[in-house]
């Protein structure tokens, strides 16, 4: 199974989504979650995931995760070409490098040189940056490129993004 999390802030709440999928072609999701909590921290830059790790780590109690499957995030697994990690780094670690991260950003992060593929999809002029940890960047990019649908991001990831800011409710 594959999950994708985004997350949304509302004043001290912080809303994290979820969606299951099967396969990189999925056109819709087979597990969908939301979990509210309270925000961690302030807003730092290059420190995002002490505001995003709480509730992914809290919503993935609710998930069984078994060997293979793999997560998504929305930001970036390493901010820099050193590795430096960022929120999917830091949950990859926290998983204990057991599951596969993949980070899908809509803006370049600054100090990232090498270390991410691009994602032009639709007809958009503008990039989506992928990175991972445990899974092959090139694979990674071909995996995002394939997703279902015609825009820029992907349905699946548009769902999970309108899921946290409460625009559609979870079902199932």
């Amino acid at each position: 199974m594959i999950y994708a999390f985004d997350l949304y802030y509302r004043e001290e709440e912080t809303v994290t989504a979820c969606v299951g999928f099967e396969n990189w072609s999925s056109t819709a999701p087979a597990l969908q979650l939301t979990e509210k909590s309270k925000v961690e921290s302030d807003y730092i830059s290059g420190q995002f995931y002490k505001r995003e790790l709480p509730g992914i780590l809290q919503l993935l109690q609710k998930i069984d995760l078994q060997p293979g499957d793999l997560i998504i995030v929305d930001g970036y697994v390493y901010l820099d070409d050193e590795k430096s990690n960022g929120l999917g780094g830091h949950l990859y670690e926290a998983l204990d490098k057991q599951f596969p991260i993949i980070g899908v950003a809509k803006k370049k992060y600054h100090s990232l040189e090498k270390e991410y593929r691009e994602v032009y999809r639709g007809q958009s002029q503008k990039p989506l940056f992928i990175t991972a940890a445990g899974f092959d960047l090139e694979e990674a990019q071909c995996c995002v490129e394939g997703m279902a649908g015609t825009y820029r991001i992907p349905d699946l990831l548009k769902i999970v993004d309108q899921l946290s800011k409460g625009m559609i409710s979870p079902e199932g």
